[in-house]
């Protein structure tokens, strides 16, 4: 069997990391990493979840699903069902939260399909080249047309702004 070129994953011994700086890119990896696993749990099980952590800097952070008033009424009493309207608050949370789950794959999806997309640099000189070649009149229209589309664009952004408060009321 061919021998490994590196050390791979090595345990890591518990114990209290000395250097401040360790400690804090540490810290600040390992709670992203157990938000990580609880948003996992709770896409996977639908469960709710709480979280409270301290920093080593005495900073508080927590990750709660779906509401802290949620999980704390089920922490101190586990086997009452809620109240009506409480259900309905929780069922609301739990779609919008699926609701901006979807989205946000959405746009995962978006951004490698742009990080895949790759402009040939021989398209863009020979644009540049055809760009060149245009004669006064030719660039005044060029000009004006890319004006036009400026001010579309400007227009889509300023209404997709305008409509974004109204799908949040609703």
């Amino acid at each position: 069997m061919a021998e490994k070129k590196t050390l791979g994953r090595q345990k890591i011994s518990m114990a209290k990391i000395e250097n401040e700086d360790d400690l804090y890119s540490s810290f600040s990896k390992r709670r992203e990493t157990l938000y990580k696993k609880a948003s996992d749990m709770i896409r996977k099980y639908d469960i709710d979840v709480g979280i409270v952590t301290f920093s080593p800097s005495d900073n508080p952070f927590s990750f709660f699903h779906p509401t802290i008033d949620v999980v704390v009424d089920r922490f101190f009493s586990p086997y009452t069902q809620g109240s009506e309207t409480s259900c309905l608050n929780i069922a609301n949370t739990r779609t919008r939260i699926k609701e901006k789950q979807v989205e946000l794959e959405d746009l995962e999806i978006i951004k490698e399909t742009l990080a895949n997309q790759t402009t040939d640099e021989t398209d863009i000189e020979e644009m540049w080249e055809q760009i060149k070649e245009f004669n006064p009149v030719d660039l005044k229209k060029f000009e004006s047309r890319l004006d036009e589309v400026d001010l579309m664009l400007k227009n889509v952004v300023a209404s997709s702004i305008a409509q974004a408060p109204q799908e949040n009321a609703n």
